[in-house]
């Protein structure tokens, strides 16, 4: 069984206080783009589960309980009580590692859709929902697709209508960034705000309005990830030289998104900053796209 699943970009991130047990309340505008991680789901004798990677940061990911994937297969065959559930996940990246993209929510996601498929157990996208965000805040939302409105912890989830295709180049940095030290940073540096999303954002985004979305483009992390990588600064600076409708830091980062006015806009734009030293690699997407996919 094989399941494509869409990365995310936030469009807009915007952070408020923290609850009792540290989490902050959060008010984001997902979309689902084209770059995505592939999940190649077959049957395993009773009780094997097993997980390789390929491809993007494949040697720095773990295989065992501690990653998302292997969690989300083990957690769907327990509530739903599957007889003789065994799965052997091989997953080919795409989606940057630790890149703030929800690579590891992505490779959940796919793998619920995934074995869900595999072992024939019926359940809907409303069924898997609340697995999803037993796993992680990101995850609902790669279920999901398209573009939609996070709110609480991110994972409570209403779908926005929008207009138009909307091209990104990433530029992928040398070395991630850890979310919780994004969070702490902002602690320490920022003050809660609103979590209120712009409304020039989503009434951009529903005449498809591309310079608009560009211009509203926010992200209340952004200054702690360049607080904890500088290079960030560079990066968003030279896509905006290059012409970019809007920039920002994807998420907790380091990853920075340009939004571009075309296909060809965003390869120029992709060319230009490959040529940065601060730049590993730029990758070119499009979305809204929808969420996790069996494949043909």
């Amino acid at each position: 069984m094989r399941v494509r699943v869409p990365a995310k970009v936030n469009l807009a991130l915007r952070v408020g206080g923290a609850d009792p047990s540290g989490y902050h309340e959060l008010g984001t505008v997902f979309q689902a783009v084209s770059l995505g991680d592939e999940i190649l789901a077959e049957r395993a004798p009773a009780g094997v589960f097993s997980l390789a990677f390929h491809g993007e940061g494949a040697g720095f990911l773990p295989v065992d309980d501690t990653n998302l994937a292997m969690r989300a297969a083990k957690l769907l065959a327990a509530r739903c009580e599957v007889t003789g559930a065994g799965v052997r996940l091989t997953i080919r990246k795409r989606i940057p590692v630790a890149g703030g993209m929800a690579g590891g929510s992505a490779d959940a996601a796919g793998t619920l859709v995934a074995c869900n498929a595999l072992w024939q157990v019926g359940a809907t996208r409303s069924d898997l929902h609340p697995l999803a965000a037993e796993l992680g805040a990101d995850v609902p939302f790669l279920l999901l697709g398209g573009t939609a409105i996070g709110t609480g912890r991110g994972d409570q989830l209403t779908s926005m209508m929008t207009s138009g295709t909307y091209h990104w180049t990433f530029a992928l940095a040398h070395s991630g960034l850890s979310t919780p030290a994004v969070f702490r940073e902002f602690d320490r540096t920022a003050t809660p705000g609103t979590t209120e999303i712009p409304v020039e954002l989503v009434e951009a985004l529903r005449a498809g309005d591309t310079g608009a979305v560009g211009a509203a483009l926010v992200n209340d992390l952004q200054g702690p990830a360049v607080s904890l990588l500088p290079q960030l600064a560079h990066t968003l600076r030279l896509g905006l030289e290059a012409g970019a409708l809007g920039a920002i830091v994807s998420g907790s980062g380091p990853t920075c998104a340009f939004l571009a006015g075309s296909s060809a806009h965003a390869a120029e734009l992709a060319t230009a900053l490959a040529r940065f030293s601060g730049v590993r690699a730029a990758r070119r997407a499009f979305g809204p796209v929808a969420g996790a996919q069996v494949l043909p």
